[in-house]
C-alpha cells in the first residue's frame, strides 16, 4: 500500500509514521507513507494556500489550486480510481468497516485541511471520501488522518504479530471486545474467571462471545440496534437485564 498525506505541517507525522507498528510496517515494505506540503504547490509568489470566502464571513478557505496541483504530482494510477480522502467534521463518521474497506486499496490520499474549510470544488471534483472521526472539531485534519492511517495499516497482512488480533478487535464483529486476563491467575484478591483456565476451548469461546455481547449491551447498546441477534444472544440479553 502507498499512503500520500497532503498537509501544511508534515513534521507532525514524523514520530507517528516512524515508531511502533507503522514504522515496522514501513521497514518491511508493507506500506510506504510520505507527506506532501501542499504549500509547495501554490501558484503565487507568496505561496498562499487560503483566501477569504466569497460572500463574506469569518475565517479563511483553502484554495483549490494547491490541493489539485499536489494531487496531480502524485504517482497515482487513475485508471484504478484511487481513494482521495478529505478529513472533515462534515464527513461520514469513521468506523471499523470503513477501515477494512480502505485496507483493501493500493493507494490512499489524505487531505488534511486547516482554517475555516475547503473550496467546494475540492469536494465535488477531487475527493472520493469525506471522513470524520467524531462529532467535534480539531484545529486541523492531521490528528484525524493519523488515527485513520493507524487503523488501516494495522489491518494489512504482516503488520501485527498475531493475524487473529485484528479479527477479534472491538467493532470487527459488530460487538465490543471481551475482557482479557493474563498471569498471575490471582492478583491480590481478584481471580481470573475459572473458565479461562479450564482448558475447555469451546467454553472459553462461548464465554468470550457472551462477555463481548454483555460489554456491548452495557456500553454501546446502539450497536445492537443494527445487529440481528441469534436465539442464544437474545437469551443472554435477557439474563443481563435480570442481573442488572
Amino acid at each position: 500500500m502507498r499512503i500520500h498525506i497532503l498537509t501544511l505541517f508534515p513534521n507532525m507525522f514524523e514520530g507517528v509514521l516512524t515508531d511502533s507498528m507503522i514504522g515496522k510496517a514501513q521497514e518491511k515494505n508493507i506500506v510506504n507513507i510520505h507527506t506532501v506540503n501542499f504549500r509547495d504547490y501554490a501558484n503565487n509568489k507568496h505561496m498562499t494556500v487560503d483566501d477569504s470566502p466569497y460572500g463574506g464571513g469569518g475565517g479563511m478557505v483553502l484554495k483549490p489550486e494547491p490541493i489539485f496541483n499536489a494531487v496531480d504530482s502524485l504517482p497515482l494510477d487513475w485508471t484504478t480510481k484511487p481513494r482521495v480522502i478529505l478529513m472533515c467534521p462534515q464527513g461520514e463518521r469513521y468506523t471499523q468497516s470503513k477501515a477494512e474497506s480502505l485496507a483493501r486499496e493500493q493507494d490512499l490520499v489524505f487531505i488534511c485541511g486547516h482554517y475555516e474549510g475547503y473550496d467546494e470544488r475540492i469536494r465535488e471534483h477531487l475527493v472520493t471520501d469525506e471522513i470524520s472521526i467524531g462529532d467535534y472539531v480539531l484545529t486541523g485534519g492531521e490528528i484525524a488522518a493519523m488515527a485513520v492511517i493507524d487503523s488501516v495499516v494495522r489491518l494489512l497482512p504482516g503488520v501485527l504479530g498475531n493475524e487473529l488480533s485484528a479479527v477479534s478487535d472491538s467493532f470487527s464483529t459488530g460487538l465490543l471486545e471481551h475482557p482479557h486476563y493474563t498471569r498471575p491467575a490471582k492478583y491480590r484478591d481478584w481471580s481470573v474467571p475459572d473458565v479461562l483456565v479450564s482448558g475447555h476451548h469451546v467454553n472459553v469461546e462461548e464465554w468470550r462471545h457472551r462477555e463481548s455481547l454483555r460489554r456491548t449491551w452495557q456500553r454501546r447498546p446502539d450497536l445492537l440496534e443494527e445487529r440481528e441477534l441469534s436465539g442464544k444472544e437474545l437469551q443472554w440479553v435477557k439474563e443481563f437485564r435480570k442481573q442488572s
